[in-house]
This record gives structure tokens, sequence and C-alpha cells, in this order.
């Protein structure tokens, strides 16, 4: 996300603060592709974060004048409203959001036969393990920045505020993350 994207989307926030719905709706437009998104790297499953993103706009609706532009930029606060959803679905224990298994995920997605070569499907099972356990395998403070910004669609300013760190700790701590993940992968 751009500067230039911050100050229209603080203005939406504030306007629905006020009840505007046709500000709203055009804040769900703009945000919900991206927050979607994160709603489906979290839960894996597009039927969930669906519904967890519903839920989340309601949240948003109703918290929309708690949203303080000097904290963070409106991304990050959305952001962090369907990241908290999702991981509050997972952690409630409801059987709705159990973390599925690596076949129901590529079922859940629609793979639609694309991958009918059962060998590329387990070559990409094993690399997708092998990533999982080079990624467990970073400092906490570099995995968690590389996740937030590749896995959840952060920008580096966004993971920024989102970890109360400077910029270049950010930047730096993803590049060395990314060095590190390349040289366990062999890349």
């Amino acid at each position: 996300m751009n500067n230039g994207d911050i100050e229209p989307l603080t203005r939406l926030i504030q306007e629905a603060a006020r009840g505007n719905r046709a500000a709203f709706e055009d804040l769900y437009r703009q945000t919900s592709p991206r927050l979607y998104s994160v709603a489906v790297q979290i839960l894996r499953n597009p039927t969930w974060a669906q519904d967890i993103l519903q839920e989340s706009f309601i949240t948003i609706w109703h918290k929309a004048a708690t949203y303080q532009p000097g904290l963070s930029s409106p991304q990050t606060w959305l952001t962090h409203i369907v990241r908290n959803r999702a991981i509050d679905g997972l952690r409630s224990g409801s059987a709705r959001y159990e973390i599925p298994t690596d076949d129901e995920f590529d079922t859940e997605m629609g793979d639609n036969g694309m991958n009918d070569d059962p060998l590329q499907h387990i070559q990409d099972s094993l690399q997708n393990l092998r990533l999982k356990e080079c990624l467990a395998g970073l400092p906490s403070d570099q995995q968690q920045t590389v996740v937030l910004a590749y896995y959840q669609g952060l920008s580096h300013g966004e993971v920024s505020a989102f970890l109360h760190q400077p910029l270049g700790t950010i930047k730096s701590w993803i590049r060395r993350g990314l060095e590190q993940l390349k040289g366990c992968l062999g890349l």
C-alpha cells in the first residue's frame, strides 16, 4: 500500500464512524480483497475466511470510531482486526475453524484437477514441508517478519508499525531471514 492510499482510507473509516454507509461500502470494496487473503492465509479455508471477513467488517463498522490514524495506517488497523478474528476462531476450538490437513486445503482451494500428476503433488508437498521446517529454524524475529510480510501480505512499513520496530530493523530481519531460507532450501 502506498502513502497515497492512507489518507483516503482514513477518511473512509472516519466517515464510517459517523454512520456513512456509502463510505463503509467503499472501504469494503477497496480493502476486502487483501483482507480476505490474510484470512485465507491464517485459516487455510476460503469458506471460513469469508465468514471471518464478514465478522471483521461488522467489527470495523462498530469500532470505526476507535481508529487512531497516529497509531497505525488504516490497512494495518484493518489487518489487525481480521488477523485477530481469524486467530480467535482457531483458538476457540470450534470445529468450524479447525486447521485442515494439506489434502483438505488443496481440495478446498479448488485445485480443479490442474495437478493430476501424483508425483508432482508429492514433490509439492515435500517442498512445502521443507519450507515449513526451514521457516521454523529461523530466529523468532526473522520468522515473524517473514511470515507477516510474505504470508500475511503486509508491507515492510506495516510490519514495522505492527511490531513497533524501526523500518530499517524490519528490513534487515526480513533480508537475513530470506537469506537463511534460501540457504536452508538450497536455492
